[in-house]
């Protein structure tokens, strides 16, 4: 493929990098492979339990060792400066710098990239550097995004606070109302973005129909799949172009590792799309590289790579990605077990005197239930919020009752913990922020571990208790069946805004 007519010419005594068939899906995988060795053996027939425990793993050739070992280096020898130079110019695969690529890192990107049947994937330094990479490979200042305003606090920040100052702004609109994302894109807007299940109300992402609308209009869909996992969910399959996740919860599994992991699908035309220079015209940054043809897979996870991760530097450490394959090797049970105790506290929570109303897209009264059981047969997950009945002073008696709920801001974790979001996360909002944001003085959010559902139970019980000791009268009789907070956001907000109610963190 020619190359563009606007190419500046290179400076006298500048090398021009030479030319040659594109490496076809370089590199979703940089582990740099012996010849003597072969290609890695496919993983393509495998199913998903063998693929989180295999995928991008082999016995290593130096030791035999069958676990993957860490790479706790730096920098990586050349064999000799044509090896060297081949490597800088991208002649062939292989490790340079671990903030580029590192071989315990690539086996981790591997395994991500196959549980969500992607492309390739890129491990970062947390989900919100995930969240950045994908932002700032495909656009710069003057760009917009369209985005569900049911988002994790610091994705709100991130988009409509800290990219503002870089100049690119953001639109966010409910995540069901279709009309709403089609008004809000203008000639500049560059990407789509949403979550899987929305945060705190469990809001479920209508993944096909918003490719529909991205890929009418030429744009890639980004989805978060944090709460879903690959195990309930592959976005890939519903349309989606680009996924990330914050390895942090659910894939590492027991709150112990920061990280993120940014998968593309491969699937993206950046040249028919004709709104991406960042891929079709050349790049100085590299030698007048253009990445839509140095690349007929993955040329997103080649700027992203060779670009994002050199000039920002939010890598994966090789230590956490070995942490992090720990906990995918157990993704399966772990995500069974979950959606199994989830749903035993659902229902006894729902049935409760004490609670006003339980957001869960599996109970029927959810507003996305009939979606949530098209796209998340397996379950739909283990975080969701209820209402207590009463004040702040019940939220704050509640939390503090709970013996084996753990009190923090994380989910995702093997151990049961809650928030209460009007007196943390949240605490800086006045009530018509926080009725904004679908959060009352009564909204408290679980994320359900692997302990026995009876004793979480118990745990439960205890805490109602201690609230309604405390629980001024509600007015008005309980509610009959169970409602969304989401549906509290969705009365509560316009169709489309630009200015969310600011929350300090997640």
């Amino acid at each position: 493929m020619p190359r563009s007519r606007h190419e500046p010419q290179e400076p006298a005594g500048k090398p021009r990098l030479k030319r040659r068939a594109p490496m076809v899906g370089w590199p979703p995988t940089p582990i740099f492979r012996e010849a003597a060795r072969g290609p890695p053996p496919t993983m393509s027939a495998n199913r998903f339990d063998t693929l989180a425990l295999h995928a991008g793993a082999a016995p290593d050739p130096a030791t035999g060792a069958r676990a993957t070992p860490i790479y706790q280096t730096t920098s990586f020898s050349f064999r000799d400066s044509d090896h060297a130079a081949a490597l800088f110019n991208m002649e062939r695969a292989g490790h340079v710098y671990s903030r580029i690529s590192n071989p315990t890192v690539a086996v981790f990107e591997e395994r991500v990239a196959a549980l969500e049947n992607g492309a390739g994937a890129i491990g970062t330094a947390s989900g919100q550097a995930a969240l950045h990479l994908a932002i700032a490979t495909l656009m710069g200042a003057g760009s917009h995004i369209v985005a569900s305003s049911a988002l994790y606090g610091g994705s709100h920040n991130l988009l409509h606070y800290t990219l503002r100052r870089f100049g690119i702004e953001t639109t966010f609109v409910k995540p069901g109302d279709f009309d709403a994302w089609r008004a809000a894109l203008r000639p500049n807007t560059r990407l789509l973005f949403g979550e899987t299940l929305g945060n705190p109300g469990l809001d479920v992402l209508d993944i096909a129909a918003l490719a529909q609308i991205a890929h009418a209009h030429r744009l890639p869909l980004l989805v978060d799949s944090t709460f879903t996992t690959p195990y309930l969910l592959r976005p890939f399959e519903h349309g989606a172009d680009l996924v990330y996740h914050s390895a942090t919860k659910f894939l590492g599994g027991h709150g112990t590792t920061i990280g993120g992991v940014l998968v593309d699908g491969g699937t993206f035309d950046f040249e028919a799309s004709g709104r991406f220079p960042e891929f079709t015209e050349p790049y100085d940054g590299f030698h007048g590289m253009v990445f839509a043809e140095e690349s007929t897979v993955a040329p997103f996870l080649l700027r992203a790579r060779r670009e994002g991760l050199r000039d920002f530097g939010a890598c994966l450490h090789p230590q956490a990605a070995w942490q992090l394959l720990q906990g995918i090797e157990t993704l399966p049970l772990r995500m069974e077990r979950h959606v199994v105790n989830t749903r035993r506290v659902v229902e006894f929570l729902a049935g409760h005197a004490a609670v006003e109303s339980v957001a869960y897209p599996e109970l029927p009264t959810h507003p996305d239930h009939a979606l949530a059981r098209r796209l998340l047969p397996r379950g739909a997950g283990a975080v969701f919020s209820f209402n207590l009945r009463g004040d702040r002073a019940a939220g704050r008696a509640f939390i503090e009752a709970l013996t084996l709920f753990s009190h923090l801001a994380n989910v995702g974790d093997a151990r049961s913990l809650v928030i209460h979001p009007a007196s943390t996360t949240h605490f800086r909002m006045d009530a018509a922020a926080l009725a904004a944001a679908g959060i009352t003085e009564g909204t408290i959010r679980l994320s359900i571990g692997l302990e026995d559902p009876d004793d979480l139970i118990d745990d439960l019980k205890r805490a109602l208790k201690a609230a309604q000791k405390t629980a001024q009268p509600a007015s008005g009789g309980r509610t009959a069946t169970p409602s969304s907070a989401s549906q509290q956001t969705a009365t509560a907000a316009p169709a489309a805004t630009s200015t969310p109610a600011r929350p300090e963190s997640a």
